[in-house]
């Protein structure tokens, strides 16, 4: 497929930054010139691929993380790219740091214009075995820390009279999710609440929209069991995504241009996977196989 790594048939092989940047793109290269975009968990697969994307199309990016190493690497290989990148350390779990963040992004950028909500992060356990701390972290940063950002981002385009949008990062729901019950739960109260957040912010001209990302190769999916690999390509299309798709539908949901009359929409970048396939993030239990 054209866009994927060179080596295709590895599903943790990813793009480097300069691949990334030389991507073909659907949108033209001015759309986000003169605005800036707020990007959680930018250093990450996903994360990095959405910053590049909305950097090449001209929007100064804000940042953050909680390894200061890695946002520094990414800064620097922004602006190699000619990016300009504003990081902040901290964590989305605190609130007090989230709103911190988000003053900080208008204080010294201006404005912000668009906020993705992309950190986030889930590990493959048995159900029984997920300790009381492990719900709560992926809890706290899937749900809470979501919530938190998009809070404090409409609490600063209110005072401020400033229309702005959201979109978040989100997986496939209404569906099991074997072996990562912590992020099912998480990401369908999140779809849940920027659903609600939509019509309750729609009067402040905010827009608010999920994007739905199935199994998409990245640096992630080392956190799961080989047993899982099986499953990784159960979709329509038979195959696994790749970040710069999510990063494209970030870009035109994001855009009150491309996208101005949606909100409240969830849009699914999972090969169909919404529709048909099945997923085990710890392998199929034998109790599920079906002889032909």
């Amino acid at each position: 497929m054209a866009g994927e790594p060179s080596d295709a048939n590895d599903p943790y092989a990813v793009h480097t930054d300069a691949e990334l940047a030389a991507l073909p793109c659907a949108f033209r290269s001015d759309l986000f010139a003169g605005q800036v975009v707020l990007v959680t968990g930018g250093a990450g697969g996903i994360g990095r691929a959405i910053c590049i994307l909305l950097g090449r199309l001209g929007a100064t990016i804000v940042t953050c993380g909680r390894d200061a190493a890695k946002l520094d690497q990414l800064a620097g290989s922004l602006g190699e790219l000619g990016i300009v990148c504003q990081t902040e350390r901290m964590s989305i779990r605190d609130p007090e740091q989230v709103a911190a963040l988000l003053a900080a992004a208008h204080d010294q950028q201006g404005r912000v214009d668009l906020v993705v909500n992309n950190a986030g992060g889930q590990f493959a356990q048995p159900a029984v075995d997920v300790s009381p701390k492990g719900w709560a972290a992926v809890l706290e940063t899937n749900l809470y820390g979501t919530w938190y950002v998009m809070q404090a981002a409409a609490r600063e385009w209110i005072a401020r009279k400033q229309p702005g949008s959201i979109v978040n990062i989100g997986t496939i729901t209404g569906r099991a999710a074997v072996g990562i019950p912590h992020t099912a739960a998480a990401r369908a109260g999140a779809q849940n609440l920027a659903a609600s957040l939509s019509v309750e912010w729609a009067p402040h001209r905010i827009r608010i929209n999920t994007v739905a990302v199935g199994v998409v190769r990245s640096p992630g999916l080392l956190n799961y069991p080989t047993e899982a690999r099986r499953s990784f390509d159960h979709n329509p299309q038979r195959r696994l995504g790749d970040v710069h798709d999510v990063a494209q539908a970030v870009v035109f949901l994001g855009s009150p241009e491309a996208s101005g009359f949606i909100t409240g929409e969830v849009t699914h970048v999972a090969g169909g996977a919404q529709v048909w396939g099945e997923y085990w993030a710890l392998g199929k239990p034998t109790w599920f196989a079906v002889e032909e």
